[in-house]
C-alpha cells in the first residue's frame, strides 16, 4: 500500500509541474520553455555577466526557487547534509558536457518533455538520443562504474549552493549596472519575478519529496524494471499537453517550432551526449540542483559545470540555434562524446581498488 501511495504522489506531483511549466509559457516565459534548467541556467550565466549573447541573458527566478525550495523541504524532513568528495572535477567536466549537449538540442530533459507535449516533433529526435545515451551509461553501470563515495562535509559547505542563490535573487531585484538584462529574444521573455520564483520553490519542493529525475526514471526502470519515476515525467508530459491545448498552445510539426532547430542527427546526438552525462552523475539538471540545494557539494559542482558550460558555448559559439547548429557545436559533442566514454572507462575499468589517504602539502 506505501508504495502503491507514493507512486500516486509522484503521479499528482508530476501533473502539478506539467501544469506549471506549460502554464509560465503563457505568463510570459518562452513557448515550450516554460521550465527548462539548462536554458534557465544560460540565461542566469549570461545575466551576471558570464557570457555576452544578449539574447539570453537573465537571472532565472525558477532557477532560484528550485534550489531554495529544496533547501527547505530537505530540512523540514531532516534530510539536509553536508556531503561530497566523490570525484568533484570529473562531475563539474560532465556537467560541462551535459550543457554542451543541451545546447546542441536546444533544452535539458526537462524541456524535451515540454517541447513534445507542445507539438514539437524535432524533440522525438532528441528523445531517442536521450534513451541511447542513458543505455551507454547503463553500459558502465552494469560493468562497475563507480566515481566513490561521498563523506560528510562541514555544516557550512552544504549552504554555500543556497547562499549564493540567495544572492542572485538579490542582484535581480537590486538590478547593478553590471547585471545584464536581454531586450529582446528569450531572455527577453519572462513571467513576474514572483510568479515564476513561487513556480521555482513548488517545483523544488515537489522535486525533492518524490526524487524526481528523467535520467533516473529511464535507468530504473531498464536496470530494475521500476517504473516510479518514469511515472512522474509521463505525468509531466500529459498536464503539459492538456494545459498547451486548452490555452492553444499546442503546435503539431517541426518547421517554425519556438527556439528549436530541425537538424534531426544533431538534435540526437546533443541529447545521447546529455543523457550518457548524466547517467554517469547520477541524474539530469534538475536533479543535480535539487540535490545541490540538499546539501550536496558534488551536485553543485556539477551546477557550477554546467554553468560554465553554458557561457563557454556562447562565448565560442558552439551553442546551436533555431537556424541549427554551428560547425563548432558540432565538433564540441564529438569531443564530449569522447570524453566521458573515456569518465566511463576510467572509473569501471581502470579505477584503482583502494583509495590512498590525503595528506595535507608541506
Amino acid at each position: 500500500m506505501e508504495k502503491k501511495n507514493d507512486k500516486l504522489f509522484i503521479i499528482i506531483a508530476g501533473l502539478v509541474i506539467g501544469v506549471i511549466a506549460a502554464a509560465l509559457a503563457f505568463a510570459g516565459n518562452p513557448k515550450n520553455m516554460g521550465f527548462c534548467i539548462a536554458c534557465f541556467l544560460r540565461d542566469t550565466a549570461g545575466g551576471l555577466g558570464l557570457h555576452k549573447a544578449p539574447p539570453v541573458q537573465y537571472i532565472r527566478p525558477e532557477i532560484i526557487g528550485i534550489v531554495i525550495g529544496a533547501f527547505v523541504a530537505a530540512f523540514a524532513k531532516k534530510e539536509f547534509g553536508s556531503k561530497g568528495g566523490s570525484a568533484p572535477m570529473t562531475r563539474f567536466v560532465l556537467g560541462f558536457f551535459a550543457m554542451v549537449g543541451c545546447l546542441m538540442f536546444l533544452g535539458c530533459p526537462f524541456r524535451m518533455i515540454l517541447r513534445l507535449a507542445g507539438g514539437d516533433l524535432n524533440a522525438v529526435f532528441g528523445l531517442v538520443g536521450f534513451v541511447a545515451g542513458i543505455f551507454c551509461g547503463i553500459f558502465f553501470l552494469k560493468n562497475g562504474y563507480s566515481l566513490k563515495r561521498t563523506y560528510t562535509l562541514t555544516k557550512s559547505e552544504g549552504y554555500w549552493m543556497v547562499i549564493l542563490e540567495a544572492v542572485t535573487f538579490v542582484l535581480l531585484i537590486a538590478r547593478p549596472a553590471f547585471i545584464a538584462f536581454s531586450e529582446e529574444g528569450p531572455g527577453s521573455m519572462h513571467a513576474a519575478i514572483a510568479l515564476s520564483l513561487g513556480a521555482g520553490l513548488i517545483v523544488g519542493v515537489l522535486a525533492q519529496r518524490t526524487r524526481l529525475c528523467m535520467v533516473g526514471g529511464t535507468r530504473d526502470l531498464v536496470l530494475f524494471k521500476e517504473t516510479r519515476l518514469m511515472l512522474g515525467f509521463i505525468a509531466i508530459l500529459v498536464a503539459a499537453l492538456v494545459t498547451n491545448l486548452v490555452l492553444g498552445g499546442f503546435k503539431l510539426g517541426m518547421v517554425e517550432q519556438p527556439i528549436a532547430h530541425t537538424d534531426g542527427l544533431w538534435n540526437a546526438l546533443g541529447m545521447l551526449l546529455v543523457g550518457f552525462a548524466c547517467v554517469l552523475l547520477g541524474g539530469c539538471p534538475l536533479r543535480q540542483l535539487v540535490m545541490s540545494g540538499e546539501g550536496n557539494a558534488d551536485s553543485a559542482v556539477t551546477v557550477l559545470g554546467l554553468i560554465v558550460g553554458a557561457a563557454f558555448c556562447h562565448n565560442f559559439g558552439l551553442a546551436s540555434s533555431p537556424e541549427g547548429p554551428t560547425p563548432a557545436g558540432k565538433i564540441a559533442v564529438i569531443i564530449g562524446i569522447v570524453v566521458v566514454a573515456g569518465i566511463g572507462v576510467l572509473n569501471t575499468y581502470l579505477k584503482a581498488d583502494t583509495a590512498e589517504p590525503a595528506r595535507d602539502a608541506a
